[in-house]
């Protein structure tokens, strides 16, 4: 694997709906991630194996704080350490820009997605009841308040 990280673009977004697609009961359509790349208040990281989108994550950044918006990882990518270098691009970036502080929601059931936002300080802070739609699962609300 050869593994390096770039920001989203507008034209990113077919590849990246591919990812999305792959990973997610609801995926966002590729509009969706088209707009987001095409929005100042959003930073999106593209994690490419040899020029190939295999995984990003995207942020709102929005007074001081970055929300994060979502995380993926190429099926046949994960368990690599791809979710872990990405977080650890995404995290140096929004510090850089003078981000203090980061939250997410994330599924209860998701335990690989808990682990990996764990090792970057987030710990919980509450819950969405019947937060996604698709089979009416809480979020657990994430935060870290000491980037």
């Amino acid at each position: 694997m050869k593994l390096s990280f770039r920001e989203m673009v507008p034209e990113d977004a077919e590849q990246v709906e591919k990812v999305e697609q792959a990973c997610f009961a609801i995926p966002w359509s590729r509009k969706s991630f088209w707009e987001e790349a095409a929005n100042e208040n959003t930073f999106y990281l593209l994690a490419l194996d040899d020029g190939e989108v295999i995984g990003y994550a995207g942020t709102w950044l929005v007074a001081g704080e970055a929300q994060i918006t979502n995380v993926a990882v190429a099926p046949e990518y994960r368990g690599k350490g791809v979710g872990t270098a990405l977080m650890t691009e995404l995290v140096r970036h929004v510090k850089e820009q003078g981000i203090t502080a980061m939250t997410l929601e994330v599924r209860p059931s998701n335990a690989p997605a808990l682990a990996l936002y764990a090792k970057f300080g987030m710990k919980e802070a509450g819950r969405r009841k019947g937060y996604y739609s698709d089979n009416g699962e809480d979020a657990i609300i994430m935060w870290n308040t000491k980037l």
